[in-house]
């Protein structure tokens, strides 16, 4: 597959209609309605339903958008790193993760990369761990920062000095808004909004002393702002880590940690033997540092 008829294809799913994609393309439609049956045809398979008004996807036409956008996505990526010239560092770096206060570590070493080499620019991508491994191994992400317990084997990594504590997001209306902290037998018959990480389930496992699939989960969450408002419209009590949803002093919502303490860990990994663009070699290289000073600060 040629990566200009996937952009032809790309251009064509995102306007739908011909018409406009060629004006975009600066093109006339007869070429480009050509290089897409051509593909159509490489692939055999229909990918594009021609309606009198609007082209449509089919099923395997959908698949096909998601990975071109990916291809796409790389291609220009890898383009940006080749280009970079050693005198003036500049590009892009994509760094994915999950919602932490511990990415405050993270912004540091971006701001002093910055400071440097303004023409570097950071990409961030939000998401739990699956959904940052899976970019992170298709080349689509840099770094990822993931919130333990995570499987990092096949990665390098460096273990941040940070920790989060686990716990339960409430309206302060709420029975056990007054509580100092949240034992497992609080969470009998309590409506809960639950992260949809896997093997958070485990740790909480754990922690309850029983299996987590015996809880009251009434909904799943991959980030925890929208999962707040469900909380403050009274769906359940989401358990989540502090931090991420800020406790102001007439805010409605509170947060009570788990007892016993569960806390968990803070990892930034990248591919083993990754090939670093010079953008992101430079923002390794600072995060070291900084990770080197914590270190000798407090032995």
């Amino acid at each position: 597959m040629d990566i200009r008829v996937l952009q032809y294809f790309l251009t064509v799913a995102r306007e739908g209609s011909i018409t406009r994609a060629a004006e975009l393309l600066h093109m006339t439609q007869p070429p480009l309605s050509r290089a897409l049956m051509d593909l159509e045809q490489e692939l055999g398979k229909q990918l594009l339903i021609r309606g009198s008004r609007k082209i449509t996807l089919t099923e395997e036409g959908l698949i096909l958008r998601k990975r071109a956008e990916e291809m796409v996505e790389l291609m220009e990526k890898t383009k940006a790193e080749i280009t970079t010239s050693a005198e003036n560092i500049s590009g892009d770096i994509y760094i994915g993760g999950g919602e932490t206060e511990g990415f405050r570590i993270i912004s540091k070493a971006a701001e002093s990369v910055r400071a440097e080499h303004t023409g570097i620019h950071f990409y961030l991508f939000s998401g739990n761990a699956d959904d940052v491994t899976e970019r992170l191994n298709r080349g689509l992400l840099d770094f990822g920062i993931l919130i333990e317990p995570a499987d990092i084997k096949k990665y390098d990594f460096i273990r941040l000095p940070a920790k989060n504590k686990w716990g339960l997001l409430m309206c302060r209306g709420h029975k056990l808004a007054e509580k100092d902290y949240i034992t497992p037998d609080d969470l009998n018959n309590i409506p809960l909004i639950a992260s949809r990480q896997s093997m958070a389930h485990n740790e909480l496992s754990g922690w309850l002393g029983k299996e987590y699939e015996s809880l009251d989960i009434v909904a799943t969450y991959n980030l925890l702002y929208n999962a707040s408002l469900m909380v403050e419209e009274n769906v359940g009590c989401a358990l989540c880590l502090d931090g991420i949803i800020p406790e102001y002093e007439n805010s409605t919502l509170v947060f009570k940690p788990l007892e016993p303490k569960v806390e968990v860990g803070l990892n930034i990994v990248w591919k083993k033997y990754q090939v670093f663009s010079k953008a992101a070699e430079v923002f390794l290289n600072e995060l070291q540092q900084q990770f080197r000073k914590s270190n000798s600060s407090n032995p």
